[in-house]
């Protein structure tokens, strides 16, 4: 198999750190090439530096692809050479159409006159080769994640590509979303199209990689044939040392009912006639962590914000307890008083203020605590920040980095280290270990353990069922905005609980 691109010795330092410290990378014509490591170990720098980005001469070392050296000095020149990069988060224009999004930039054009009976003509043979079948002038807002995934490619693809670059393209896709997905990059491998795919999700990246390369702290560390790959041979390249045990141990002490919700409904935001939340009842005992599993569109999301100040929702109605105590969270402000914190599963848009450093973000939601008269006090606050910064193993330059260049684990820490300083009876985490590697993972398992032993309270919302089963306790089942099951962790399964999804399922259809 022919070499399509080589990477050699490259290096690249920012201010203060080395990203890059002689990284190797080959991938060959026609192959699936998996790229993993840690949050931070350099992932993203690498494919960024390889697509002009990062222009040459910002960094050491050599690219060579189909044979010759290339200097690419922005975007525009690697995709002239077919080199596609797909990034984690999307970057399609909501309010713009299939076909728009698909041709923005690069629209067909006859005496400068958009053609767009052309484009539309295109887009419709681009969407049936990504296995779309909507309309080209839908507009992306109205397309699920899963879809807008499939367009992003369908976009690539208009490009006449032969390497595709895919930077966690499943983080935010469900099952059987990312499965398709994965179909559709074999497919491409049998048209010789070579892929370089980002991935935590070691499972994923075992189905379907020829070959894997693993990253540590800048450095390659090691490239493994399909046959060598298995996951703990991974996780251990990955993080350097063995994860014998993903979860960390604990010994439960559950005491009295912290918090309780009796009878919650709750109305769709914009369709207020469409039921979200149907009578849901369930309760959290101190240093207890409860899990809610369930399918996407469950409502897991969609409870947890409603009861969160009502962040979500119209027409809401039921009661919270919090120690027996009836309390109103008609607000965000007086959920966070009557001590209710929610982690949101979209860190980047709603958990923090990504231009900010981790002082100001760590402290914002507590700022009485860290003021004296309505006066900030600076040092103060610089003590809380260290403190949780310490706590939770935050790696960043110091205090004062801008959370935005933070790896996503450790915008993961900032998250709940803002939450933490504010000191709630009951946190609420909705998927805390999105898009983290494993060894981020067992961090955030560990502070979790950490809150419930000093008598807090804890529900944690997750898609991943071996998570759910390693650290609760007790886990409730969700479907169409329903608990249809509840059960001790010792006693749950993946089967008990899909089992208890689809008995649902059969209920109401």
């Amino acid at each position: 198999m022919d070499t399509i691109l080589e990477m050699r010795n490259i290096t690249k330092t920012f201010p203060g750190v080395k990203a890059l410290n002689n990284v190797n990378l080959n991938v060959r014509k026609g192959e699936i090439h998996a790229l993993v490591g840690e949050n931070g170990a350099g992932k993203s720098t690498l494919m960024k530096v390889l697509s002009g980005v990062y222009p040459h001469g910002s960094y050491e070392g050599e690219i060579h692809y189909n044979g010759q050296e290339q200097h690419f000095r922005d975007i525009g020149d690697s995709e002239a050479k077919g080199i596609i990069i797909i990034h984690q988060e999307l970057a399609l224009v909501p309010l713009l159409s299939i076909a728009e999004n698909i041709f923005l930039g690069n629209e067909p054009a006859k005496f400068g006159i958009i053609d767009w009976h052309a484009a539309e003509t295109r887009t419709r043979a681009l969407l049936k080769k990504v296995g779309l079948r909507e309309d080209p002038q839908t507009l992306i807002t109205n397309l699920g994640v899963g879809k807008q995934q499939l367009v992003e490619i369908a976009k690539a693809l208009s490009k006449e590509v032969e390497l595709l670059i895919l930077d966690e393209p499943t983080a935010s896709l469900n099952e059987k979303d990312s499965d398709a997905l994965l179909e559709l990059l074999l497919e491409f491998k049998a048209q010789g199209i070579s892929s370089i795919l980002i991935s935590h999700k070691l499972n994923e990246v075992g189905k379907v990689a020829d070959r894997i390369t693993v990253l540590r702290d800048g450095a390659t560390i090691e490239t493994l044939d399909k046959d060598a790959i298995s996951e703990d041979r991974i996780v251990t390249s990955m993080v350097g040392r063995q994860l014998a045990d993903r979860f960390p141990q604990r010994e439960p002490d559950i005491g009295d009912v912290v918090f309780e919700v009796k009878d919650w409904v709750v109305h769709h935001h914009v369709h207020s006639d469409r039921t979200v939340i149907n009578g849901i009842n369930l309760n959290v005992r101190k240093g207890e962590v409860v899990g809610i599993a369930g399918l996407m569109g469950a409502g897991r999301t969609e409870f947890a914000m409603s009861v969160f100040g009502k962040a979500y929702g119209r027409k809401i109605s039921g009661e919270v307890f919090i120690k027996g105590r009836k309390v109103d969270v008609s607000t965000i402000g007086k959920a966070v008083e009557n001590g209710i914190a929610y982690v949101t599963e979209d860190r980047k848009t709603y958990g923090l203020n990504l231009i900010d450093h981790v002082k100001h973000n760590t402290t914002i939601v507590n700022l009485n605590a860290v003021s004296h008269g309505g006066v900030l006090d600076d040092m103060a606050e610089l003590k809380v920040a260290n403190e949780y910064r310490r706590k939770t193993n935050i790696r960043s330059s110091s205090i004062y980095q801008k959370t935005g260049n933070l790896s996503g684990g450790n915008q993961q820490k900032v998250v709940l280290s803002k939450w933490l300083f504010a000191n709630p009876d009951l946190l609420m985490l909705d998927e805390p270990t999105r898009g983290i590697d494993v060894g981020a993972k067992y961090e955030i398992y560990s502070i979790i353990n950490q809150l419930v032993s000093e008598g807090k309270s804890v529900l944690m919302i997750s898609s991943e069922m071996p998570e759910l089963l390693g650290v609760c306790d007790r886990i409730y089942v969700m479907n169409q905005g329903r608990i249809v099951g509840e059960m001790p962790a010792k006693e749950a399964s993946q089967e008990k609980i899909m089992r208890a999804i689809i008995r649902a399922e059969g209920k109401t259809s």
